[in-house]
């Protein structure tokens, strides 16, 4: 990532180069990748190829203006932290359920940033952290999103929980962005991915969040839970105004399934 692509990333954000590479620019920067960049899944039903090089990044997230999920999300952002003069590392992480167990590896992807210490960033979980987390300690960490706690994991692993529930399994072993693409594939192709299934277009606002999920807009405003179904006809702005996703055409939904008998 060169200079200029960096400044129109920044700019794509809403963000000014920090003087300084601290922990408060750094939550600054990631607070405003939350509010401009949705997480979204739309290639996988739009039929477009994901490619994680960081040519084709730049190329959809800044030039076109769209979003991604975590491959895509945290492996630009981390090439942008990189180029600001951050030290950051991939981490892989395995989503974990209900009762605390681990998904498949690579299941995730997100960046230890140094910064007067090691912080956890991650700008493709969806509803997830605000701000950084510090990764070297053990106690609560409040952010606007909940309470959140890093724990020591068996075989020197993270888990990290919000509010006392379990999020993901974080490994602190370095990776490449190409390590991760053979489940960004899976992801975005198996039948048993959950991103294949509907399509979902996901961003923080200043009052909450807001979330196209198939045909449903759910909005929480300082609290507050509102949803509606958007008829197919109204998609194509709700993107556009909402997320500032401008698409020639929608994505696919899912048929409904049949009725066995």
């Amino acid at each position: 990532m060169d200079a200029s692509q960096a400044d129109a990333y920044l700019s794509r954000i809403g963000a000014v180069r920090p003087a300084v590479t601290d922990a408060a620019a750094l939550r600054e920067l990631q607070l405003r990748h939350l509010l401009a960049v949705p997480f979204e899944n739309l290639s996988i039903h739009l039929g477009e190829e994901i490619a994680l090089s960081e040519e084709a990044l730049l190329a959809k997230v800044v030039e076109a203006r769209r979003g991604g999920f975590c491959y895509e999300l945290n492996g630009l952002f981390g090439a942008l932290l990189t180029r600001l003069g951050y030290p950051v590392s991939l981490l892989a992480a395995r989503v974990l359920d209900e009762d605390g167990v681990p998904g498949p590896p690579f299941d995730h992807l997100a960046l230890r940033v140094e910064a007067s210490g090691p912080w956890l960033v991650d700008v493709g979980f969806g509803r997830f952290t605000h701000h950084p987390l510090r990764l070297d300690s053990r106690e609560d960490q409040s952010d606007p999103s909940g309470v959140f706690r890093v724990v020591d994991a068996p075989g020197g692993d993270l888990d990290v929980l919000k509010d006392g529930e379990p999020e993901y399994r974080l490994e602190q072993r370095p990776r490449d962005l190409v390590d991760f693409v053979p489940t960004c594939w899976w992801q975005s192709t198996s039948p048993a991915s959950h991103f294949t299934r509907s399509p979902v277009c996901s961003l923080l606002t200043p009052a909450g969040r807001i979330t196209l999920s198939g045909d449903s807009l759910i909005s929480t405003e300082d609290g507050e839970r509102r949803e509606r179904e958007v008829a197919r006809d109204e998609l194509l702005s709700v993107y556009r105004e909402s997320f500032g996703i401008v698409l020639d055409r929608l994505p696919a939904q899912p048929a409904a399934p049949t009725e066995s008998h």
